[in-house]
């Protein structure tokens, strides 16, 4: 069984994910913003998550609205905004709270006992069995080659 089995995950439209999404496939999860400063890696994400998908792995993305309040929008204004502007072609979560007593069960699971989400675009490295394998900072980049490199070793 994998760790996010249990964890009710739902698109930003609402249905459920389905677990071909993340099953036996690791996984970058980002938290993401549409009005940050660091918007602009959505581009690098969308690059990684091809070259990713091509191995095997994939790029998941959970908008956030926590930080500056740097993601108001609607699901529908979310998913207009990243695909037009970004061509955002990797599966996008529903909304939710990644810090504080309303923390989503997919974030109680990836933080743990760690230090809360500093901002938009926080990054963990996920096995294909859900556990998180590596951690990384907002203002590293998606091309980043020690996040490539913590990738690169779960794709054997």
């Amino acid at each position: 069984t994998h760790a996010f089995d249990s964890l009710d995950l739902k698109t930003l439209e609402g249905e459920a994910l389905p677990a071909d999404t993340y099953a036996n496939r690791p996984l970058l999860v980002v938290n993401v913003a549409s009005q940050c400063g660091l918007t602009p890696q959505y581009e690098g994400l969308v690059a990684l998550h091809k070259e990713l998908a091509e191995a095997g792995a994939g790029v998941l993305g959970v908008p956030c609205n926590q930080f500056g309040a740097q993601e108001p929008g609607s699901a529908e204004e979310i998913r207009t905004f990243c695909s037009t502007t970004y061509g955002v072609d990797f599966p996008l979560l529903e909304k939710q709270d990644v810090n504080g007593a309303e923390r989503s069960p997919l974030y109680r699971h990836l933080v743990g006992d760690g230090e809360d989400i500093e901002w938009n675009f926080g990054k963990f490295v996920v096995d294909g069995e859900g556990n998180v394998k590596a951690r990384f900072a907002p203002t590293v980049a998606p091309h980043d080659p020690a996040l490539k490199e913590a990738l690169a070793a779960l794709l054997g």
